[in-house]
């Protein structure tokens, strides 16, 4: 048996932004290791229950559901809280909660601004500064942000992401350096683009713009950027967020590990 799956066995993770997409991603694959989840995002009742209740069955593990607004400090505190009370500790957190908004700078209404920042980063520094306590206690704890390609790099009308991203990397680096040597790590993925929800929006409008059909503005969106011309995959990354969590990663703290079939490297 492969070390990390003892390792995980029975520990529990909080996973924000993990009722679709990436986020599921990375919670499907933590569960498999033997992690309890701790779901949070939003969508429609019976489908969050029907993923929580998938994970229980197919991984033998506890999983639950929390619906934190992350723009919501409190309802962040609680979201952690209620994690502790329910599994009696949060040995994995993976910070994934995002949103988008696009348009030059002068035309980006700030009322967007806010709210990107404060889910894409506010609430990484939120839920960390509620969780650490819990991990020091343990003498172990794995922090896992979700950043992205736009955390490295920049693009044109996506100001506020942009800026949220960077801003996670720089988070990242600064938990790292505070918990070095202490059995916590924290890093960041870097994903390039993935065919998410939130990616679909974007492949739409551009297909909308350019009258292309939505395969078509796919390719043209990858194309752009991507230069493996291959989107990423949930399951690549919830592999990495296991590795992470492995033993072997145990001296890898304050990285950025960029997954973006080579979008960084230009």
């Amino acid at each position: 048996m492969r070390p990390y799956l003892i390792m995980l066995k029975n520990k529990t993770a909080l996973v924000t932004g993990s009722t679709s997409g990436i986020g599921l991603g990375m919670a499907r694959a933590l569960a498999a290791q033997g992690c309890n989840i701790m779901l949070n995002g939003f969508g429609e009742a019976g489908a969050i229950e029907n993923i929580r209740a998938s994970l229980e069955k197919e991984h033998s593990v506890r999983a639950a559901y929390h619906g934190a607004d992350l723009s919501q400090p409190e309802q962040i505190a609680d979201l952690v809280e209620i994690t502790l009370r329910t599994f009696g500790s949060v040995d994995v957190l993976c910070n994934n909660a995002g949103i988008q908004f696009v348009a030059p700078i002068e035309e980006f209404p700030p009322e967007r601004w806010d709210q990107i920042i404060a889910v894409n980063l506010s609430s990484a520094f939120h839920t960390i500064r509620h969780a650490l306590p819990h991990m020091r206690r343990a003498g172990w704890g794995r922090i896992i942000n979700t950043a992205s390609a736009h955390g490295l790099v920049a693009s044109v009308n996506k100001v506020a992401y942009v800026a949220a991203k960077h801003g996670i990397v720089g988070l990242t680096k600064v938990v790292a350096l505070e918990t070095a040597g202490s059995g916590i790590t924290c890093n960041a993925i870097a994903p390039g683009w993935v065919r998410t929800e939130l990616v679909e929006k974007q492949i739409t409008a551009r297909a909308q713009q350019l009258g292309l059909s939505q395969e078509e503005a796919a390719v043209s969106l990858l194309a752009e950027k991507q230069p493996s011309k291959q989107f990423v995959s949930v399951e690549q990354l919830g592999g990495i967020v296991v590795f992470l969590c492995s033993e072997a990663a145990a001296q890898i703290t304050g990285a950025t590990i960029a997954s973006d079939g080579g979008w960084t490297a230009q």
